[in-house]
Parts: C-alpha cells; structure tokens; sequence
C-alpha cells in the first residue's frame, strides 16, 4: 500500500510545484523581482505558505526557477513564430510580433526581459546568469533568421535588433500618454523593418 501511496504524493508534490513556479513567472513579469512575495505566489498556486519550503531553499531560488520558466516561455514562443513564419520573413514576424499593441498590454506573458531588465543587475548570480542565457539565445535566434547568418554583421545586428525591441518595448509600456506609446512602438517597427536590412 505504501508504494502506491509514494509516487501518488511525488506527483501531488510535482503539481504543487508547478503551480508556485507558473505563479512566480507570472508575478515577477507583473511586479517586478522585488514586488514578488512568496505568501501572494502561494496563494496564487493555492498552497499555505508554510508549504514553501517544500519546495524551495529560499525566496532567492524562486526567482531563479520563475527567471528560468519566463524566459523559456518567451524563447519558446519566438521559436513557434519563426516556425510558422514563410521562409525569409522569420525575423519580420519575431518583430511584428514582439512589436505588436497585444505584446505592450500584456505584462504577465511578456517577454521578462523588458519586465526585469532593470532590476536583474541586483539579483543573485543565478537569475544573472538565467538572464544572460537569454539574452544569448534570442540574439543567435535572431541572428540565424538573416540572410547573411554566420557572418559577423548577422550577429551585430541580432544585438541591435533585440536591444531595439526591448528597449522600445519597455518605453512604449511606461509612457502613459496612448499617442506617444504607440509612436514608440511604430517607430521601432519601421526601423527594424526587413527591408532596411
């Protein structure tokens, strides 16, 4: 009976875990590393907080796993959209799409590196280094969708085209005057255009 017991609570334990770091990845995209409690991510996966230790070490080592699952969800989706891209226009449609007014409104889903950014200079090494990792796999992401990938100027302009994108990104969410967000936002599009390459 107790063997049968012990993989049900694994996979008990497993779900519970999930539901905390889907919950982190949300809020930490939303709030910000330092607007992140455990007690709210906890109630939002619907666990006491006294269960937290379950799962993790420590308040730092939940970031780390929500920096992780956020950022494999925005490089997954990137992924998808150049898969669904006609050849040649995969980095047009990373940019329409990263660029669009649906991207701008949702905070919870977006990219983390527009929501964390400025804060990810002062968190442990670990979610650095989760960052780091990133911002590497979306340049050479962005990179490989040039014609002229494997060349140097591919490269620099994968850097270019990602700093551009986040960057527009994140002052198109913090103006709060509508016209100027959106001007940000078209005026990012327009240059990162395809044809200008």
């Amino acid at each position: 009976m107790r063997n049968k017991e012990t993989p049900s609570r694994a996979a008990a334990k497993d779900a519970a875990h999930e539901r905390i770091v889907a919950a982190a990845a949300r809020a930490i995209r939303r709030s910000g590393y330092d607007g992140t409690g455990v007690a709210d991510i906890m109630k939002e996966a619907g666990l006491t907080h006294g269960a937290f230790y379950a799962h993790f070490a420590s308040r730092e080592a939940m970031l780390a796993e929500a920096a992780r699952r956020a950022s494999a969800e925005s490089a997954a989706l990137a992924a998808a959209t150049v898969a669904a891209a006609p050849r040649g226009k995969a980095l047009d449609a990373i940019v329409h799409g990263y660029l669009s007014k649906e991207h701008v409104a949702q905070a919870d889903h977006a990219c983390p590196l527009v929501a964390l950014g400025s804060e990810t200079c002062r968190q442990t090494a670990e979610v650095r280094r989760v960052t780091t990792r990133h911002i590497q796999e979306m340049v050479d992401l962005l990179a490989r969708q040039s014609p002229d990938w494997g060349q140097p100027q591919a490269h620099q302009r994968a850097l270019v085209t990602l700093s551009t994108m986040v960057g527009a990104l994140l002052l198109a969410r913090a103006a709060d005057e509508p016209g100027l967000s959106e001007s940000l936002r078209k005026a990012a599009l327009q240059h990162l255009s395809t044809q200008n390459f």
